[in-house]
């Protein structure tokens, strides 16, 4: 399931609003994954 298919009504009811940020992560070392992380928040 994507998030295409699921409607904004769902969304909401499920507490998820355009503020939410999802992280996808593997296993890269955290030290690399706090570097990304602040990298992209101080480009927002």
């Amino acid at each position: 399931m994507t998030n295409v298919s699921t409607s904004r009504k769902e969304w909401e009811a499920k507490g998820i609003t355009d503020g939410l940020i999802r992280l996808s992560v593997g296993l890269e070392d955290v030290r690399d994954l706090q570097s990304d992380l602040e990298q992209a928040l101080a480009v927002v």
